[in-house]
């Protein structure tokens, strides 16, 4: 990587045979040293520059892509539903578990009255368990002539 790529080798010669003439041999390697110290603060300088651009880009970048990622959240269509689907069930919802409380305080008043017959035929009087009777003797009777 040649700093100067202007410059050929002959011109870097002639230049450098120029500073030995003109600053002499004895002071010649402290200018070089001092040239090249030079030479290397510039490069370091100009890539601190270019990292402190490069990171300046980046967060601009960043800021805009954060602003994208608001954008869309603010925006966001699942949300909207979210919020449409909640105003239409919440009054369903309400009117449900209103429904449901009534019903337990009705049940609950019940709970010390007569309990419902669980069949069709009344236990108390007797009527039907006559035919549940003949029911399970023509069954049993049944059962013994197969036998």
């Amino acid at each position: 990587m040649s700093l100067l790529p202007q410059f050929g080798f002959l011109e870097l010669l002639l230049v450098a045979a120029l500073a030995l003439v003109v600053v002499g041999p004895r002071d010649l390697p402290k200018l070089m040293r001092a040239a090249g110290r030079s030479f290397a603060q510039m490069r370091r300088m100009a890539s601190e520059f270019t990292a402190a651009f490069d990171q300046m880009a980046r967060e601009a970048e960043l800021d805009e892509m954060r602003k994208e990622i608001e954008t869309l959240k603010a925006n966001n269509p699942v949300n909207d539903v979210k919020r449409a689907v909640s105003d239409v069930v919440k009054p369903i919802k309400d009117a449900v578990d209103e429904e449901k409380t009534a019903l337990r305080q009705a049940t609950a008043g019940q709970g010390d009255a007569d309990p419902a017959p669980t069949s069709q035929m009344d236990v108390r009087s007797g009527e039907g368990s006559e035919k549940v009777e003949d029911e399970a003797s023509a069954g049993s009777s049944s059962r013994q002539g197969k036998a």
